[in-house]
């Protein structure tokens, strides 16, 4: 069936329409940063960089490293980018943008995020790499979607009823990280973690300036609530759409976390920039060497 021109929108040139891309602009490894400034600072350990390209908060660069194909793009903040990211690099190498049609071979994409998060747990370290096994989605995003084949629906229910969660609210959902490609990225220097992807920064994460929040428990609900052996670990705002988009459209996606604060300690790095750096250069370490 052919996808209407509402549906599936290319600018002048043929990109698609947010990320400006054309087909071949993209490698099918994938590093996603929030931060558009971020991006360079992982581009720049490419031995070569065959494209840089941007739009609004959405920047790509294209480059090898060790004879690897890499994009590194950046998001922006939220699971609403997201949904825009994840779909439009979906329909870059599963869409046929001459004939509008679903490709009968569709491609697989191995995406990494790397990212910041603060943990709730106070064992945590800070500037320790986290990989989300886990993320709860505290946005609406996956609902708006056939999605639920891929939630967790146990874990969903009983965080449900350990937080009294407000009726009011987006139901929480539960997704999982591709577990082959977590292995790929995994040593000692990884922890693994139950990250909850929050839907703002301030409120959502249980910060206050002059607005009463809410559930002024929110966070200590978040951080007393386990199921099995599973615990909330940290915060941040785009692993759940990333986890849950990737699963729906096949494709193997992480999400690495630099633990920059402690919200239970109420601690902060004293060498963000360091830490970030260490774990960009272990991410390209570990995809060019295990893919």
């Amino acid at each position: 069936m052919k996808i209407g021109s509402s549906e599936l929108i290319l600018n002048a040139d043929h990109s698609i329409y947010h990320l400006n891309l054309l087909p071949e602009d993209l490698s099918d490894t994938i590093i996603t940063v929030g931060d558009p400034d971020r991006v360079s600072l992982v581009s720049q350990y490419f031995d070569t960089i065959e494209l840089k390209k941007g739009k609004r908060e959405f920047h790509t660069h294209t480059g090898t490293l060790k004879g690897k194909r890499i994009s590194v793009i950046s998001t922006g903040i939220g699971t609403d980018n997201i949904d825009i990211v994840l779909n439009e690099l979906d329909a870059l190498v599963n869409i046929d943008f001459k004939s509008r049609t679903v490709k009968k071979n569709l491609t697989s994409l191995n995406i990494v995020r790397i990212g910041t998060s603060g943990a709730i747990q106070p064992h945590i370290p800070i500037d320790s790499f986290l990989l989300s096994e886990l993320s709860i989605g505290l946005d609406s995003l996956l609902h708006f979607y056939d999605s639920s084949s891929i939630q967790h629906h146990e874990i969903q229910q009983a965080f449900i009823q350990h937080t009294n969660w407000f009726k009011d609210k987006s139901t929480p959902y539960v997704v999982s990280c591709d577990e082959d490609l977590a292995k790929i990225m995994t040593s000692d220097k990884i922890r693994f973690g139950f990250t909850a992807t929050n839907v703002g920064f301030y409120g959502p994460q249980g910060r206050t300036l002059r607005l009463k929040t809410q559930d002024d428990k929110l966070n200590s609900k978040l951080a007393s609530f386990k199921f099995k052996d599973k615990q909330i670990s940290n915060l941040e705002m785009e692993t759940s759409g990333i986890y849950g988009l990737s699963k729906l459209l096949g494709h193997r996606a992480i999400s690495l976390n630099c633990i920059l604060a402690n919200r239970s300690t109420g601690e902060f790095s004293a060498k963000p920039e360091e830490s970030i750096h260490e774990l960009i250069t272990y991410t390209l370490d570990k995809l060019t060497k295990g893919l």
